[in-house]
């Protein structure tokens, strides 16, 4: 009889060792992936947890922006108020601009009246005419300063010179001319008319040098003291050509 023989496939210890090692390799490798399928799901949920502020929605942040605005806001406001106050002067600028705005409207009166005289000089016409023009000129300059200050465009009372320390009268103020003395000139002619204008306005611009000088050191606001300046040159200069003219 024959002998019977093994049909099926023989399994060898060797391959019996390699079955155990992909087994525990497998087993490894899914135990990883549960480790990594928390970790991954721990890390969502601190992720979930955390709150992250913008810059300025931190309250530190905010607390400092609101104190740096509080302390601007502070700055700026009491830098416009400082600077409104001393935009309206003192005494020595209004005073200055109410008395010389009316020392220049008789200059101006004078020029007028010297322009409309027959038979004087043409070089003294001239001059009268740069004075009509250019203290009309100043006067509106004085009287915009007064409404950026805030003040009346005109003294309010017929008292001059306080803001110098000598109260008096706007008709007695240095310089100005009596009605008399304008009545004169107006009913001049000639070389008369010439030599009375030029004395009268020689001394009506001393007069008001005189006062521009004291503007020109004791007026708060630089523009006031500009003016002044401008005053007492441009007057020092009329008074030499006037002089020259005549001579």
């Amino acid at each position: 009889m024959a002998a019977d023989h093994d049909t099926g496939a023989r399994v060898t210890p060797e391959a019996l060792d390699h079955a155990d090692d992909a087994d525990d390799r497998a087993r490894d490798e899914t135990e990883l992936d549960a480790d990594g399928d928390d970790r991954d799901d721990d890390d969502e949920s601190d992720d979930d947890d955390v709150v992250v502020l913008s810059w300025w929605q931190h309250p530190a942040n905010v607390i400092a922006i609101v104190v740096a605005v509080a302390l601007i806001g502070g700055m700026i406001g009491w830098l416009i108020g400082d600077d409104r106050q001393a935009a309206r002067g003192g005494d020595v600028d209004v005073g200055f601009l109410h008395d010389m705005r009316a020392h220049h409207e008789q200059a101006v009166q004078m020029a007028y009246i010297f322009q409309g005289l027959e038979d004087t000089s043409p070089g003294l016409q001239t001059v009268a005419g740069s004075i009509l023009v250019g203290q009309n000129i100043e006067i509106g300059r004085m009287v915009q300063m007064l409404r950026d200050m805030g003040r009346p465009e005109a003294a309010e009372t017929e008292e001059a010179m306080a803001w110098m320390g000598t109260p008096m009268n706007v008709a007695e103020m240095p310089g100005m001319a009596t009605d008399e003395q304008l009545a004169e000139l107006a009913e001049s002619s000639g070389a008369a008319a010439d030599e009375l204008f030029v004395e009268l306005m020689v001394a009506h611009h001393e007069g008001g040098i005189h006062m521009a000088e004291v503007a020109a050191e004791d007026a708060e606001l630089a523009k006031v003291r500009s003016l002044a300046n401008s005053i007492m040159e441009g007057q020092q200069g009329e008074i030499v050509e006037l002089q020259g003219l005549l001579d």
